[in-house]
């Protein structure tokens, strides 16, 4: 029996790193302070572009595989050159790639990122066909201790409720990374999910949207504090959160302890996509093995850390050995 099955997205990402666009600070646009601007039918030149796997299930897997964990990801491809690239590349990684479902009626998904090279933040141009298409189905999910369930597409409160009746029926444990369409169409829903969770996986911004939306707490200065939304999410069901917010680090309770380490970048920052699914699969493995909160924590951020440092979200994905190099450079403090 497999030990974790990923359930999402999959898709090619090619990444243009440039110092060109001009960055503006727009604080009047509550959900949009920063953006940048390029000169309307400008051309710029970037001087070299990076490719790379992409989507959640498949960035979490391949975490997962490099670092020992029995992994299949679940995800649906077309029947053309870039869905039989994705997945030469996921079983290259030794990743089971049987759930990958083809189909010949659709795209495999393609995206365009554009790397700001000053900052590494980046803006990703995304075309989705073949994930929208994605039926989850309780027969392909019954081989499996673990449903890793990230971002859904497509009719994804279906796909949810047929991941929660496999859960149930064939007593499989669940960790949870919700896309923040997931949380912003459906947070009533999403919270009711939460009984369900054994492990979720939220940034800071998305755990204050998923209290806010659901009226859980209004008040900014309680909403601003790490402690007081993993205490209010804790009460809604999982038994481990697992919350990051960029560089000031991550944090984790399980009720008995809670833990807080900062940021750990031992190439600088290069591109931040893929840092919250590398934190998720290095905390995932090292959960999986047994090993104390604490320890869950420095793999996470150890595996986030040194992916930023590369463009696109799999080639800084830690191995065990690498890993255990690197975790003594990050030290958790103990808040609880």
């Amino acid at each position: 029996m497999r030990r974790v099955t990923c359930v999402g997205s999959v898709s090619r990402d090619i990444f243009f790193p440039t110092h060109e666009g001009l960055i503006m600070k727009t604080p009047e646009d509550l959900t949009a302070q920063v953006k940048v601007a390029f000169e309307l039918g400008g051309k710029f030149r970037s001087d070299n572009r990076y490719e790379s796997i992409g989507g959640v299930a498949a960035n979490v897997a391949v975490g997962l595989a490099r670092l020992g964990i029995e992994v299949a990801c679940y995800s649906h491809i077309g029947n053309d050159d870039l869905g039989r690239s994705i997945q030469t590349t996921l079983e290259q990684e030794g990743v089971q790639t049987h759930l990958l479902e083809k189909d010949p009626t659709v795209k495999s998904d393609l995206s365009a990122i554009i790397v700001i090279a000053q900052t590494g933040d980046r803006i990703i141009f995304h075309n989705r066909d073949a994930n929208e298409k994605l039926h989850v189905t309780q027969q392909k999910l019954s081989e499996t201790d673990w449903l890793y369930v990230s971002a859904l597409n497509g009719p994804w409160r279906d796909n949810l409720m047929t991941l929660r009746q496999s859960a149930q029926k064939h007593h499989q444990h669940i960790a949870l990374n919700p896309g923040q369409h997931n949380l912003k169409d459906d947070p009533r829903l999403m919270l009711d999910f939460l009984h369900e969770v054994d492990v979720l996986f939220l940034n800071k911004d998305e755990a204050i949207e998923l209290l806010l939306k659901n009226k859980l707490e209004t008040r900014s200065k309680h909403l601003n504090d790490e402690r007081f939304l993993l205490e209010t999410l804790l009460h809604e069901g999982p038994s481990v959160i697992a919350l990051t917010d960029g560089k000031r680090g991550a944090w984790t309770t399980n009720g008995k302890e809670m833990w807080h380490a900062l940021s750990y970048e031992p190439h600088g920052l290069v591109d931040t996509t893929g840092g919250g699914d590398a934190f998720g699969s290095g905390f995932f493995a090292a959960y999986l093995k047994g090993f104390p909160l604490e320890t869950c924590l420095q793999y996470g951020i150890c595996n986030a850390g040194n992916v930023v440092g590369f463009y696109g979200a799999t080639p800084g994905l830690l191995d065990e050995t690498t890993m255990l190099s690197f975790i003594g450079q990050v030290k958790p403090t103990r808040l609880v």
